[in-house]
């Protein structure tokens, strides 16, 4: 099935070279460009594409803005062009709560060395943006910090799908499926029944996330006290320019108190580093107390930083004492380490379908069988806290 992609951008040379790009792929067809975001909204609400790609700065209205009144009027899955910078990443999250999927530099130097890998890229991005979620993000932020409503449906009310149900229908990026098929025509995978006992103790709680995932963390962490009981390391797939403005942005919204990781730090209560972009991130076990270390990103892995890494060393440092969550996001990041540390003894929850933007890595860890409770994105802060003593 073609793709149908709005290109808006105020440079030429951009509309244009993008446009070459993703045409080539013979599976995406650029129906419309406009040179403002005045321009892209009206075509939007024209043209009913499948994927928006936006740029940020552009005359008459911005590109924020524009997407603020397409997820209000009809919502499209938005992929944001930015800039590698302090300024460009504080941008870039604005307009990821406004309603955008996901990012790329506009520079397209800093995606990729060679044109068939940047081609590769920003195809299967378009691509993969175009079966995301626009209706599952929140509308509006929590910037009092105050804590979502619990979900009113019990946790155990919707089923975990092995895999995604076959598309009836796709418009715009929202895709409607068939009522319990899967998309090889199984039948869904009933929701394992969670146990839930007193509160437990937990070393340390690890939250693994990619797209989608800034709005989700600011979901989750915002529901969390002051006095939260155990230490957190949040790893979200993010350029290295980027991460120390989204920790600012957490720090100011969450009770928390949340900060870039660095090495050596001490991880305590009530306290969450999000790990640095670009690198890897490790959690050691030193006389009982955890330790980050930070290590340089490892060319062989496609991810830095990366869950998998994360995760894994939680579950060597402290067997059976951590928490693993899983939240939105594309591909498989996290289900290696979430093995390892359900094999030594650990607890994972995993977000649902029906909440992630891209039902990616949630989904990789259900249908490994690693998940203990699925739950949707405004039960996860509140069972967090209910959960975890």
């Amino acid at each position: 099935m073609t793709v149908s992609v709005l290109v808006v951008d105020d440079s030429g040379f951009f509309r244009k070279r993008l446009t070459e790009i993703l045409t080539s792929s013979g599976q995406i067809k650029v129906v419309g460009a406009a040179t403002n975001g005045r321009e892209g909204v009206e075509l939007a609400e024209r043209l009913r594409p499948d994927v928006i790609t936006m740029d940020y700065e552009m005359p008459v209205m911005d590109g924020i803005s524009a997407v603020r009144e397409i997820m209000r009027k009809h919502p499209v899955p938005v992929l944001m062009f930015s800039s590698l910078t302090y300024e460009g990443a504080r941008v870039t999250l604005d307009a990821l709560e406004a309603g955008a999927v996901d990012f790329l530099p506009k520079n397209f130097e800093e995606i990729a060395r060679d044109n068939s890998q940047l081609q590769k890229i920003l195809i299967d991005r378009v691509l993969d943006v175009a079966r995301s979620r626009p209706g599952a993000r929140p509308v509006a932020p929590f910037r009092d910090g105050a804590p979502p409503p619990a979900a009113r449906a019990p946790v155990d009310a919707a089923p975990v799908r092995s895999r995604p149900e076959p598309i009836l229908r796709q418009r715009h990026g929202i895709q409607e499926r068939a009522p319990g098929v899967g998309a090889t025509g199984e039948a869904e995978v009933p929701r394992r029944h969670a146990r839930r006992g007193p509160a437990k103790h937990y070393a340390v709680v690890g939250i693994g996330t990619s797209t989608g995932g800034p709005v989700a963390l600011q979901r989750v962490l915002t529901a969390l006290p002051a006095s939260f009981p155990a230490p957190l390391v949040l790893v979200q797939h993010m350029p290295a320019s980027f991460t120390p403005a989204f920790a600012e942005r957490l720090n100011k919204l969450c009770r928390i108190e949340v900060r870039q990781a660095e090495d050596g730090d001490v991880l305590r209560p009530g306290l969450a580093l999000l790990a640095p972009g670009g690198k890897q991130m490790m959690i050691e076990n030193r006389g009982g107390q955890a330790r980050v270390r930070i290590l340089p990103g490892d060319e062989r892995l496609n991810y830095k930083p990366c869950v998998d890494v994360t995760f894994g060393s939680l579950a060597r440092s402290f067997p059976g004492k951590t928490l693993g969550v899983i939240l939105t996001g594309m591909g498989s990041d996290g289900k290696e380490g979430c093995r390892m540390m359900k094999q030594s003894g650990s607890d994972i929850w995993s977000q649902d379908e029906k909440s992630s933007v891209i039902y990616g890595m949630p989904m990789a860890v259900a249908k490994a069988g690693l998940t203990d409770e699925v739950l949707s994105l405004d039960e996860i802060g509140p069972r967090l806290v209910e959960g975890v003593s």
